[in-house]
């Protein structure tokens, strides 16, 4: 079995077809990478063959790279990863230039073969690397169909010859999207940027027609064409001198020099701006190797990737039955239920949405218009499917209508009385078999489920908000929850195209756990005079994309009084955060309720805009005269949440740390450069961990006590990675 083939036509047209055994989307390996270079040769070498199409045997183009192959370059190096990264890279390069020439003489560029992309659908990644190469690309009207250059969002970039090609194709600034921002283009918007060349209704037929009608001067690409010069100007011409320096400027910006990927295709781009062609792709692949070799890369491609990608298809499921969701009962039109209702119809599923009023149940079914009749005006959407959409829900008071469902979700107010009056009310009318679910950030399940006839069927799905943004979506096994009822929710998001962690039940689970000391420890430290510019430049500085004081302002100061006063009434004596109250119900007491009352930590103006932070605050708590360091605020802001985060391991909240780090990551923002806590705590080591513990206890008490699990691993010196996932396997 192979992943590509090569047939001649009759009209003299070889056609290379990637199709990838056993694959619903072609991802290239270094076999199908020797393949697909043996078969350029061979038509090359055949005088009755004039030209070539490379296309998909799928409905896609191509996925990306297999990035296993790029550990395998490394391991495969022994001693030496860096070279034999660089050489695997600079072998890639060979393939596509050799793509690129076509055999064409290298003096007169004349005499080459007319080498043509037919994509079908999506191209991304080494899809569209591969494209890049070949002397034009055809896509198939697939409004359906993405096509750009991904992979800075997993924490590399473009190494394929996809940085600089798309860059001296486009020019620096016009590139910067796509590259710099990862940004997918259906096949009509990549032609508007340039990116591809054709949108025709039957790619494989043009790009033969036009392989037998192509010219040398066809095949010559403009880099190497005599006279070159990049669009925007190079470096050294003034115009391009503003554009990277402005480059520069944003790249830092929205980084916070924290992700080393984006600086290294910067890097990239300037340097291989200032060079020949080839020169430029061996600068490209130096860089792509730099980063390689940095841990960060490796931790985000796993969390990002590989780990994300695995839990999206079931890793910890429970070996039942399919348990797809037909027909949906949302309880509670409110933001929550009605975005649950609408992701849920966006899906395909029948939804029935019910509140106490209905206005109110309208409401939340006039929440799902309002976002369909903007993807109507953006033409991403029609009319027809728009309605379609709609006609999925069915906005009542009746719980009657619930008859037939056979996963109700309950989105209503976070009280234990409310919840139990509904779920009573559901469980009259729905099916003996129906999974019933609650969704609620705080409240424990296995407290919920006594309301519940059935609580091994009742389960928490725990989504964020905005629920048709966040990607993240929490699943809570109470403590009589079944396995039928685990596989019915994760069975259901993986219909609604979100990512499921799946933890046990304890207060705050596990997401809100890990998040509320991090907003905390900066309240903390705003009674304690620390300047909250500080505190908060430095979360953002470390990669977190809030501060402490902008993320409690973001969810409501209120919120943060009322989860207070619940905590403390539950653990007593217990309750550590008396000092972070102290701030908080003033703040409220000060009708500083955050975004939604134009007042909070931050000033704002009329139109809701931040204003920087409130002087108020400096009246109340006076900055200290000795500032901390930068370090010690991040130490403090980081292991607040990490050191949650192995209690939760600790505890059995968390069953697989890849579900701890992607969870971080997709929740609330955790740091993605370092592939999430346990991932920064591998790269930094558990002996270091222990030793910055130290210190903070030592300096801000017991709360940075070092969990007992880190301190036995810092002992046996092992790591995360390393000590659960062998344990996994095994």
């Amino acid at each position: 079995m192979t992943d590509f083939t090569y047939v001649v036509g009759t009209d003299g047209v070889a056609t290379i077809t990637w199709d990838v055994p056993g694959k619903s989307m072609n991802v290239m390996s270094l076999a199908g990478f020797a393949e697909l270079s043996g078969f350029v040769d061979q038509a090359l070498a055949d005088a009755g063959v004039k030209g070539v199409v490379i296309t998909s045997g799928k409905k896609d183009f191509a996925g990306g790279m297999d990035l296993n192959v790029i550990a395998k370059m490394k391991d495969d190096a022994g001693a030496e990863p860096a070279r034999g990264l660089f050489e695997g890279v600079m072998a890639m390069h060979g393939i596509l230039r050799k793509i690129e020439r076509a055999g064409m003489d290298p003096k007169t560029l004349k005499g080459g073969k007319p080498i043509a992309a037919a994509l079908p659908g999506t191209a991304l990644g080494i899809g569209l690397e591969l494209p890049l190469a070949c002397h034009r690309i055809f896509a198939a009207d697939n409004p359906k169909a993405k096509i750009g250059l991904p992979e800075i969002m997993v924490g590399i970039f473009p190494g394929a010859g996809g940085t600089t090609r798309l860059s001296r194709k486009l020019g620096a600034m016009a590139a910067a999207p796509f590259l710099l921002e990862g940004k997918l283009s259906d096949p009509k918007a990549a032609k508007a940027a340039g990116i591809i060349d054709e949108v025709v209704a039957d790619p494989v037929a043009a790009a033969r027609a036009w392989v037998l009608s192509a010219t040398d001067a066809d095949l010559v690409k403009p880099w190497d064409a005599k006279g070159y010069k990049m669009p925007g100007g190079a470096p050294y011409h003034p115009a391009g001198f503003m554009t990277f320096v402005g480059a520069s400027a944003m790249v830092h910006g929205k980084t916070m020099g924290v992700y080393p990927a984006a600086k290294a295709l910067l890097a990239a781009v300037y340097e291989g701006a200032l060079v020949p062609f080839d020169t430029a792709l061996k600068i490209e692949a130096r860089w792509f190797t730099n980063v390689m070799m940095n841990p960060s890369s490796g931790a985000m491609i796993r969390s990002l990737f590989i780990n994300k990608e695995a839990l999206e298809k079931g890793a910890n499921r429970p070996r039942v039955p399919d348990q797809s969701v037909q027909k949906l009962g949302v309880l509670g039109a409110g933001m929550m239920g009605a975005g649950i209702a609408y992701v849920a119809a966006q899906a395909g599923i029948s939804v029935v949405l019910i509140d106490a009023s209905q206005e109110a149940a309208d409401k939340g079914k006039g929440y799902s218009e309002a976002l369909l009749e903007k993807s109507v005006q953006r033409r991403k959407l029609s009319e027809e499917k728009k309605a379609d959409v709609l006609g999925r829900i069915t906005a009542t008071t009746d719980y009657a209508v619930l008859e037939g469902c056979d996963l109700v979700v309950e989105a209503v107010f976070e009280d234990v009385g409310v919840k139990a009056g509904v779920t009573a009310k559901a469980e009259a009318v729905i099916p003996s078999s129906a999974v019933f679910a609650t969704n609620t950030s705080t409240l424990p399940i296995s407290h919920l489920a006594k309301a519940s006839m059935r609580p091994e069927q009742f389960i928490g799905i725990h989504f964020f908000s905005p629920v048709d943004k966040m990607a993240l979506v929490e699943i809570i096994r109470g403590k009589q929850t079944g396995d039928v009822a685990v596989a019915k929710a994760l069975d259901f998001v993986r219909q609604i195209r979100k990512t499921p962690i799946v933890v046990n039940d304890a207060r705050f689970f596990y997401a809100n756990r890990c998040i509320i000391p991090y907003i905390n420890e900066g309240i903390r430290m705003v009674a304690e005079g620390v300047n909250p510019v500080l505190i908060e430049n430095a979360a953002k500085l470390v990669g977190m994309p809030l501060g402490p004081l902008q993320l409690v302002d973001e969810t409501s100061i209120d919120l943060g009084v009322k989860i207070a006063k619940a905590t403390k009434a539950a653990m007593g004596a217990e309750y550590p955060d008396g000092a972070v109250d102290e701030v908080l119900f003033w703040m409220a007491d000060e009708g500083r309720l955050g975004k939604k009352a134009n007042a909070g930590f931050y000033a704002y103006d009329p139109a809701g805009k931040r204003a920087g932070l409130w002087e108020g605050l400096a009246a109340r708590y006076p900055e200290a005269t000795e500032q901390p360091a930068l370090g010690e605020v991040q130490h403090r802001l980081l292991f607040a949440q990490v050191l949650e985060a192995v209690r939760a391991l600790e505890e059995g909240v968390l069953t697989d740390i890849r579900e701890g780090d992607v969870g971080a990551i997709l929740g609330w923002g955790f740091a993605p450069w370092s592939g999430g806590p346990f991932a920064w705590l591998d790269i930094i080591g558990a002996p270091r961990a222990v030793e910055i513990c130290e210190g903070l206890e030592a300096a801000h008490g017991a709360r940075f006590a070092a969990p007992a699990l880190l301190r036995e691993m810092a002992a046996k010196g092992q790591n995360f990675y390393g000590r659960f996932t062998a344990a996994k396997a095994a």
